[in-house]
């Protein structure tokens, strides 16, 4: 044989080889259920979707603060400067045991008008602990108020605008009867009432009922509708995440329901 047909039968060879090992393996992956691998593949990434977290219940996309902003017209972001200085005051525990102390002198109304509206009342109570402790020296001095160097008064930090809002006061009140308001605001029972008021006014608004304000830790769609309240309310994006925590606070919990509660596992 001619070296030509030596090598002409060495390729013919070497391909029926390959043939036979590609058919082989070819029959050998026939065999396989493939379905099983990628019916594990599919339950893997069901799992993956499944396992991502939820959204965070007080963050609000810019088109939900567009639409609030276009129903509600509230204020905006906190500045960062501002958030800080906020976190410091937290700190201060002789102005939280003083915060405490004002809070449970209102205890009574504010299990009064959560019975009346239906709103959770740790709800009320997380708001008045906030909105004190941050309030302005001197804010609540009847001289002060009635100069009109502060636009809010009272335990909640409540204007005079709620007050038209919930039909109490005409938008052309007598300087007389703003006076009147005012002092009713600067009234620790009736400022716990408006509150009140004002939660369940809103809760209208967004078609809600008072009753999606409790067991906001098992529901985030709970948890966004007590944020979206506390944001209308404060007009800050920092504000929700505050009023949820202290909706968990031991201490709170214990000063409302007269017992040293765990709260419930956060959502937040």
């Amino acid at each position: 044989m001619t070296p030509l047909g030596r090598a002409s039968g060495y390729r013919s060879s070497r391909t029926a080889l390959w043939a036979g090992v590609v058919g082989f393996g070819l029959l050998t992956l026939g065999g396989i259920d493939w379905s099983a691998h990628v019916d594990h593949g599919r339950s893997q990434l069901d799992a993956n979707l499944s396992g991502r977290a939820e959204p965070d219940p007080t963050t609000f996309t810019a088109s939900e603060l567009q639409e609030l902003q276009r129903r509600f017209g509230v204020h905006g972001p906190q500045p960062k400067l501002a958030q800080l200085f906020t976190r410091g005051v937290d700190q201060l525990t002789p102005l939280r045991n003083h915060t405490v102390t004002r809070l449970e002198s209102l205890r009574p109304v504010v299990w009064r008008e959560s019975r009346r509206t239906g709103i959770n009342p740790m709800l009320l109570a997380a708001i008045l602990f906030d909105e004190m402790q941050h309030a302005k020296p001197g804010e609540d001095l009847p001289l002060a108020a009635h100069s009109g160097l502060f636009s809010t008064h009272g335990p909640a930090q409540l204007g005079l605008s709620e007050m038209v809002k919930q039909g109490l006061l005409r938008e052309d009140a007598t300087p007389e009867e703003l006076a009147e308001a005012r002092n009713q605001l600067l009234d620790p029972e009736r400022n716990v009432e408006l509150l009140a008021g004002k939660m369940a006014r809103i809760l209208t608004v967004l078609e809600q009922s008072p009753a999606s304000t409790f067991n906001v830790s098992e529901s985030r769609s709970r948890a966004k509708t007590v944020a979206t309240l506390a944001y209308l309310h404060n007009g800050k994006l920092d504000y929700p995440a505050r009023i949820l925590r202290y909706m968990q606070d031991p201490e709170l919990h214990g000063l409302l329901f007269k017992i040293m509660k765990k709260p419930a596992a956060q959502l937040i």
